[in-house]
């Protein structure tokens, strides 16, 4: 058997272990994981300064003491940010609402690790597979496979040694590309979790399975003008040499405002930066790049080597190599991601330039990553200018790249990571770090619950023959009314009672008394001018159905002059959770609505029709805020009812009664209004029609009924006849609404709708 196959069929051997190990995992409590998670970050962080040593021996990369901290990072603050959090069984439970999540373990990870971050990469992601009840097999780089190896053997025989099963962690002995790329798309690996170079994570999302991978940085950092220069380069320095410029955040690049350019100079040169001249400059391009390609030569090593490496002669206390470039793209190998202690810099001729270097840096090498800028703590329209440029999922601002984005050091509520997602911009499918919420299924499991009803009715019904003077009392204290009406009840003297009672109550009035049957928005356009120049504090409405619509948009234009119909006139399926809502009305007026017609219920319902007359489009409105604050309902004022508007109004009302009543909305609350409503209407409305006047209580009794059935449909909404009529006339009224003589048309619409043209 070739080597190959060998490695290959022990990869089948290795999955089969760690298959059995996750299943057992996968029913451990919170506390078992939890104690697990402890004792295992606890023995990586024993282990930081050995690991930290074999890594840099083994790669010949990074500094030892910086690799400590990172090591210290991975275990300490990653148990730290998640010790106390949920990740077995139930983690969220409402009783209220009736939902419970609960997270279950995902099976088996595959960890990609990279050379340049081997042995904390490999704390990381154990740590949280063990957090989750996951199990993880690693595969190194082979060029960093004994220290990866032995991190996660010092992780895996604590969490054994705290109760785990064996075999929850494993890894590759002998790493090769072929057997890496077996394990990746392997049918029991479940998520590959990918940190390398991007071939390897281009490898992952090709795997076939859900993966984590991310993107490549090239991170900017701007200096603009207002930047406090000491901070700015102090921060560049410590996170660009931190490790020997491996961290993936870190800077590639600082553009600089010209206006402070040579004072930041001047700083990065005391603090032990070495700028390189022209010909120097060519020579470290040479080796930067090797094939187009980043040399891997040069990730990780010291300014020294570098320098060596490039045949420049450099101070021996050189901490960081800066080239002061222009381009940015293939053409300039400096202008490229270096993992290395070497820095390009960029000069800006202001803030807007700048900030369009920094995006073109971005866009050529680091899309989705990270972007710094240094800039006065308070100039947040310049900082929102930045970051709005800016195509990264992290934009850190006066902050060191290389701790800030892995966060938690710098910003605690950016979530601790060693995996940094890129987002679509990087062809990432994460834009955050990621963390244990990552590597978890959570299964939502709901109760019934339905919709909360309502009851709405304005918060005052006043009713009785002759109440109209006693109710109106209610105004006292208010200054200036303004009445909305038609022709036909002002000529008749109908408004006469109500400007008698604002007189005695001393308050001012106007009337406009220009409304027409199916008011139009020029006819409520006017009004709305005369009702702005008299600012009245109280609108009183007084007719049938038309009157109370347009003074309901008046108050909603005279309240709020910048609302749209075509959004008030939208379709809904819940009025409480409508794309569109009205905002509260009242605050300049109230509305009393007084019915002179037994039939639309207008004065106790949210509804108003109007039509603009430019398009014969009607905008019919439906919003609890549209519902007047007063309603009285005087049978006085009916009392003498032609005999046709007289049935047209009982059906119209009936109508709202039997439909509000078989409404799929119609609840406890409603059915006894339309029940009552329709034995009033059975009761009394022939006699209403017989005798008119002379018959006072049955004219009483229609008028109830149709206010009773206005409360009905206003919560519980009207059924198919309502819906026919709007198909049929645009209109929310039923074909017995006396705005029309319907009865005819509608029988010759539906026969033709039927039987064809």
């Amino acid at each position: 058997m070739s080597e190959t196959n060998q490695n290959l069929a022990n990869l089948e051997t290795l999955i089969s272990e760690v298959k059995e190990a996750q299943k057992i995992y996968a029913n451990f409590t919170q506390e078992q994981v939890d104690r697990i998670f402890k004792r295992a970050a606890l023995a990586a962080n024993d282990a930081r300064i050995l690991l930290a040593k074999m890594a840099c021996s083994e790669t010949a990369m990074g500094i030892i003491e910086d690799k400590v901290i990172k090591n210290h990072f991975a275990s300490e603050i990653i148990y730290n940010k998640y010790r106390d959090e949920k990740t077995c069984g139930i983690i969220e439970k409402d009783d209220f609402y009736g939902i419970e999540k609960v997270a279950e373990p995902i099976g088996i990870i595959a960890g990609i690790i990279p050379t340049t971050n081997p042995t904390s990469t490999a704390i990381f992601k154990t740590l949280l597979a063990l957090k989750t009840r996951n199990a993880i097999i690693l595969s190194p780089h082979p060029r960093a496979k004994k220290c990866t190896i032995e991190a996660a053997k010092i992780v895996l025989d604590a969490a054994v040694a705290a109760g785990a099963p064996p075999h929850i962690i494993s890894w590759i002995a002998e790493p090769t590309l072929a057997v890496s790329q077996a394990l990746m798309q392997h049918p029991d690996i479940k998520l590959v979790l990918a940190t390398g170079g991007p071939g390897m994570v281009k490898a992952a999302y090709s795997s076939g399975h859900p993966s984590l991978g991310v993107g490549a940085g090239n991170t900017p950092a701007f200096v603009a003008s207002s930047a406090d220069v000491k901070m700015a380069v102090s921060s560049v320095m410590i996170s660009k040499t931190f490790d020997n410029g491996t961290i993936c955040a870190s800077e590639q690049s600082v553009i600089v405002d010209q206006s402070i350019y040579d004072e930041f100079r001047t700083e990065f040169a005391v603090r032990g930066a070495y700028f390189v001249t022209g010909e120097e400059t060519e020579k470290l391009r040479q080796v930067v790049l090797k094939d187009g390609h980043l040399n891997a030569d040069i990730v990780g090593q010291s300014v020294l080597k570098i320098a060596e490496l490039a045949n420049i002669i450099i101070p021996p206390e050189t901490k960081l190599l800066i080239a002061e470039i222009e381009k940015i793209g293939f053409d300039e190998p400096l202008s490229y991601e270096k993992l290395s202690p070497i820095l390009a810099m960029y000069r800006a001729e202001n803030f807007e330039d700048g900030t369009n270097k920094a995006a073109q840096l971005v866009e050529f090498g680091g899309r989705g990553h990270t972007s710094v800028i240094y800039i006065a703590q308070d100039d947040h329209e310049k900082i929102e200018y930045f970051e709005e440029r800016m195509q990264t999922s992290r934009v850190l601002v006066n902050t060191p790249s290389s701790m800030g984005a892995i966060g938690d050091l710098y910003n605690f509520r950016l979530d601790p990571s060693l995996t940094l997602g890129c987002g679509s911009w990087g062809g990432n499918s994460v834009s955050g770090n990621v963390g244990v919420s990552h590597l978890l299924n959570i299964k939502t499991i709901t109760e019934r619950r339905e919709n909360m009803l309502w009851f709405r009715v304005p918060p005052k019904v006043y009713f009785k023959y002759g109440c109209l003077p006693v109710a109106l009392g209610d105004l006292k204290g208010k200054h200036r009314a303004f009445i909305v009406t038609d022709h036909p009840l002002y000529n008749l003297g109908v408004t006469n009672k109500i400007e008698s009672v604002l007189e005695q109550l001393g308050i001012k009035f106007d009337v406009f008394y220009d409304v027409e049957p199916d008011p139009s928005l020029a006819t409520v356009n006017r009004g709305l001018e005369l009702m702005k120049s008299f600012n009245p504090d109280v609108i009183i409405a007084i007719g049938g159905g038309s009157p109370m619509d347009a003074a309901k948009i008046m108050w909603l234009l005279y309240e709020h002059p910048d609302i749209e119909f075509e959004g008030i006139a939208t379709r809904f399926m819940d009025i409480r959770k409508r794309v569109y809502d009205l905002p509260p009305l009242g605050e300049k007026a109230i509305m009393v609505a007084i019915p002179t017609t037994s039939g639309t219920g207008s004065e106790v319902t949210p509804f108003a029709v109007v039509t603009d007359e430019r398009t014969g489009a009607k905008y019919p409105l439906a919003d609890y805020a549209l519902t007047p604050n007063i309603a009285i309902v005087d049978p006085e004022l009916v009392l003498h009812m032609p005999k046709s508007l007289t049935a047209f109004g009982g059906v119209d009302a009936l109508t709202h009664a039997l439909e509000s009543y078989v409404s799929a909305y119609a609840t406890e609350f409603t059915s006894g209004l339309s029940l009552k409503a329709i034995g009033l209407i059975f009761d009394y409305l022939l006699r209403a029609y017989e005798n008119g006047a002379k018959d006072i209580k049955a004219r009483e009794k229609v008028h109830y009924a149709a206010t009773i059935a206005g409360m009905a449909f206003a919560n519980a909404f009207l059924g198919a006849l309502d819906a026919l009529a709007e198909e049929a006339f645009d209109d929310q009224c039923t074909g017995s609404n006396p705005r029309y003589p319907l009865i005819k048309d509608m029988k010759d619409l539906y026969t033709t709708a039927y039987f064809g043209a």
